[in-house]
This record gives C-alpha cells, sequence and structure tokens, in this order.
C-alpha cells in the first residue's frame, strides 16, 4: 500500500471515530424538548403510580437517571412496593451507601425554623406518605450561603426566594444539588404529624 493510500485509510478511520463519538454526545446531550418528551412515557416508574412534582428539572433527571439507572430503579421500585403506611420511623438500606431511605413521623416545623438547604453527594426524592406539607424550591446560583457546605452532613445552608408547593401523598419531589428546597414546613391550619420518606440516590457526575 503506498502513503497516499494508507493517508486516506487514516482519515477516513479517524472521520469515523469522530462521527461516533459525536453521535454518543448526540445522544446522550439531554436538550428540555428532548427530556421533556422522555419524563412524559413514565417509563422510568417501572410501574409507580406517583405523579412527579412540576418542581421537578427535568433535563438533570434525565441525564442522571440515564447515567445511574440502575440504583434509580431501585429507588423507584422501594417506593412502589413497600407498604410505606405501615412501615416504622427509621433508616432502609436499599442499596448499601448509594440508595438508602430515611421515615420520619412528627410535627412539621413553623416557617421560621425551618431552612433552605442543598446537598452535593445525594439526590433528595422525598414523599408525604400521610399528611401534608409545605416545600420551598429554589435556584442554587439565586440563594446566599449562610452556612457553608458540611461534608460529613452532606448540606449547606442558605437565604432564598423560591416557589412553593403543598406536599401531599400523590406526589413525590426530587431535588439535584442545583436546587436549593426548603422541606418540613407546617401547613396552616394543619396540625397533624406527617409521615414522610426521603430517598437518597447517589449522585453521578
Amino acid at each position: 500500500m503506498n502513503k497516499s493510500a494508507l493517508k486516506k485509510r487514516l482519515i477516513s478511520f479517524f472521520i469515523g471515530i469522530a462521527i461516533f463519538h459525536f453521535a454518543a454526545a448526540q445522544d446522550t446531550a439531554w436538550t428540555s424538548k428532548k427530556a421533556a418528551k422522555w419524563f412524559k412515557t413514565d417509563d422510568w416508574k417501572n410501574g409507580l403510580k406517583l405523579v412527579a412534582s412540576p418542581s421537578v428539572n427535568k433535563v438533570v433527571f434525565a441525564h442522571q437517571y440515564h447515567k445511574n439507572k440502575a440504583e434509580w430503579d431501585k429507588a423507584f421500585a422501594f417506593l412502589r412496593d413497600s407498604d410505606l403506611l405501615s412501615m416504622k420511623p427509621g433508616k432502609y438500606v436499599i442499596d448499601g451507601t448509594n440508595v438508602y431511605a430515611m421515615i420520619t413521623e412528627g410535627p412539621e416545623k413553623t416557617f421560621e425554623q425551618s431552612a433552605w438547604e442543598s446537598h452535593r453527594k445525594y439526590i433528595d426524592l422525598q414523599y408525604v406518605i400521610e399528611g401534608k406539607e409545605k416545600i420551598g424550591v429554589a435556584p442554587l446560583d439565586s440563594a446566599t450561603v449562610t452556612k457553608p457546605y458540611d461534608e460529613s452532613t452532606d448540606g449547606a445552608k442558605y437565604t432564598a426566594n423560591g416557589q412553593y408547593y403543598i406536599a401531599e401523598p400523590g406526589t413525590f419531589f426530587l431535588f439535584f444539588p442545583g436546587d436549593a428546597h426548603r422541606p418540613n414546613i407546617k401547613v396552616d391550619g394543619y396540625d397533624d404529624v406527617v409521615k414522610k420518606i426521603v430517598i437518597k440516590i447517589r449522585l453521578v457526575n
């Protein structure tokens, strides 16, 4: 094979590699439209009958789910298959330190007692099993740090202006590292205890 032919083959080879990597990148580049279409299929729920809060960042969710599908599927299966109403407060291991759940039951906080927070290592799936509470959500980049990130607790505290939602049975929330959230706020006029589950899902970069 002469040098000219070899050069042409090498050029074709590298063009093919470039096209392959471009196609792969396109497949994992989640646009708002692509993520919304995937989200709407509900395939990711695997039979879970709950509804996701409109506050969920679909682009980040799509990226995290497809990067870490096995662990997300375990989290949703736990939520789907567990008799949450009869489960006692405490920690439940789902997949080692990759996915675990905590169930709490008690009175909610006043607005002044609650605080904005965020996490870096884990994503929060929060679901009110019984009762109702108010939850705030705000973009992290618009929040002001009041307590710097502590790796031992995987948390930081903030002040922020966000949008508030009423969390009740039937709807779950997802909070990613880019979401400041303010959970566990007492709903005016509701004085009963609230039973809640928080599933921690390991973040994948």
